[in-house]
């Protein structure tokens, strides 16, 4: 058995967690939207034609924003369609998915709908074909309190205060020729620049994302970055990074192992940050919003240019997730956690069925998928401090990476609650692990709960009819004495260990 050692202590404080890192994704795409969140012929349909069933498992799994509405979506998106009489809006071919939008849900129910699932909105602007005077236009009539020609007609829209949208995405992957709208790195910076000018004309308090890499195996990832940052640098706050993986087109060590790419994403894009920073002699230092990230099984998917408008099924991309699945996207967890101090916003995408970790029958079900879980339980008791762990514990290598720990792991330590959580994963495919934990620079540790996601078959998923077949179940022999934690994690597994505590010895500093 492989054993993992780590010191948990109190003063090695990387940052505070940002509640929305734990955000969510919401495109108008496939079925995240109509008979996702939205149906309004379903059973369980309130008054405004949302699913109250999909509604109690948004809150159950937790997400603190949610991204909308794409994603690729938004780069042809007029947003006037979505808003007035819905029998008036008219019916738009959706040049991304290949799709016609009948703009039933727009900014005005998507924002009243995450009011009440206690989302955070952030929108996104079309940056790929339109630009400046579009993105101000829709920042009046969500922010602006009354008294002008937009935010009077939010009002007779029926919201009579303003939605107050602090976050906003210039665009959306406009490195991608993929892009309806795809531009060069100088021509996006300096439309981001522009863009992101007149925005703050509006409302000085908004917060701006720009448009990084699309993935780190594009060929002008870091390059993109320097050269838009040098346009807008200053005026905005955000870099974001997209990034997903798949599991079909790699060996499932290197799959296990996905959360180091992420690791070199972060790092690469911080570096190339702080670079441009230094070059324009700021004294700004931007954060990181990895506003779309997950596992998903892409090399399935045909591509954007395989769908077609008379496609009469609207299911797209509804990847069925197993127990590995749940594993790796504990790790990127873990992985986003540990770089707090420079990741501010994080959106797993997606929201209900398109790679998602809801999923639902239109005029039936709703259930969890996998992934659900470690999102789930990380959102809801990872808060507060997050402190470095670093495991001495068997390193490997696999096909697509060098100096793979067997075990991954982070600590969070919320000191008003007096809470103590700490989220590991066993990326070994045969052997247990044993963890063993210092943690004497707290008193009082008691165990307050451990849970395990696993199988004895990794790739056991959750269906309808089975919504419960993978869930986490309490792990058992875990020991506490002394301050000194012992567990056994089973092989390709996530694990969560809580504990109460009066607190630590000495005082928190940064590290």
């Amino acid at each position: 058995m492989h054993v993992a050692s780590v010191t948990i202590d109190a003063s090695f404080r990387i940052g505070t967690v940002d509640p929305r890192l734990y955000g969510t994704f919401v495109e108008h795409m496939g079925r995240s939207v109509y008979t996702g969140i939205y149906e309004p012929s379903h059973p369980t349909a309130d008054a405004d034609g949302f699913r109250s069933d999909v509604a109690d498992l948004v809150r159950e799994l937790g997400p603190t924003a949610a991204r909308y509405p794409g994603g690729n979506f938004v780069s042809g998106y007029r947003w006037e369609d979505g808003i007035g009489p819905v029998a008036e809006r008219p019916r738009r071919l959706d040049l991304a998915w290949r799709r016609v939008e009948t703009n039933e849900v727009g900014v005005d129910e998507f924002a009243r709908w995450a009011e009440r699932v206690g989302l955070e909105p952030i929108l996104a602007v079309n940056l790929g074909t339109r630009g400046v005077q579009e993105a101000v236009d829709l920042l009046e009539y969500c922010n602006h309190p009354g008294g002008t020609e937009l935010s009077d007609l939010r009002r007779a829209n029926g919201t009579k205060e303003p939605h107050d949208v602090r976050t906003w995405c210039l665009g959306n992957e406009l490195d991608g020729p993929w892009q309806v709208g795809h531009k060069t790195a100088h021509e996006y910076g300096r439309l981001a620049a522009e863009t992101a000018r007149a925005m703050r004309m509006v409302d000085p308090r908004i917060e701006l994302v720009a448009c990084g890499s699309s993935n780190s195996a594009m060929p002008t990832f870091g390059a993109w970055e320097a050269t838009m940052l040098e346009e807008c640098y200053d005026l905005v706050d955000y870099v974001s990074l997209h990034t997903y993986y798949d599991p079909h087109v790699t060996d499932r060590a290197s799959f296990l192992a996905s959360s180091l790419d992420l690791e070199h994403m972060i790092r690469t894009v911080v570096a190339t940050a702080d670079h441009v920073g230094a070059r324009v002699r700021s004294q700004r230092r931007l954060r990181l919003s990895v506003d779309e990230w997950n596992v998903w099984h892409q090399s399935r998917f045909a591509g954007q240019d395989g769908l077609a408008y008379d496609d009469e099924d609207p299911a797209l991309i509804e990847d069925v997730y197993d127990v590995t699945d749940a594993v790796v996207v504990g790790s990127l967890l873990i992985t986003l956690l540990r770089h707090c101090d420079r990741v501010g916003i994080a959106c797993q995408a997606q929201l209900v069925n398109v790679i998602a970790p809801i999923m639902t029958r239109a005029d039936g079900g709703a259930w969890r998928q996998t992934i659900f879980h470690p999102f789930a339980q990380a959102s809801r008791y990872a808060r507060g401090e997050v402190l470095r762990v670093e495991p001495r514990v068997r390193r490997h290598s696999t096909a697509d990476h060098d100096d793979v720990p067997v075990l991954d792991a982070v600590a969070t330590w919320d000191e008003q609650a007096g809470a103590l959580t700490v989220l590991c994963v066993n990326r070994d495919q045969q052997e247990q692990v044993r963890f063993e934990a210092d943690a004497r620079s707290f008193t009082g540790l008691r165990l307050l709960e451990a849970t395990v996601l696993t199988a004895d078959d990794p790739t056991t998923t959750n269906t309808e009819a089975a919504p419960d077949a993978v869930r986490p179940r309490p792990l058992e022999g875990v020991e506490v004495q002394d301050g000194r934690i012992s567990a056994v994690l089973p092989a390709v597994s996530w694990a969560v260990l809580r504990f109460t505590a009066a607190g630590p010895a000495s005082s928190p500093h940064q590290s």
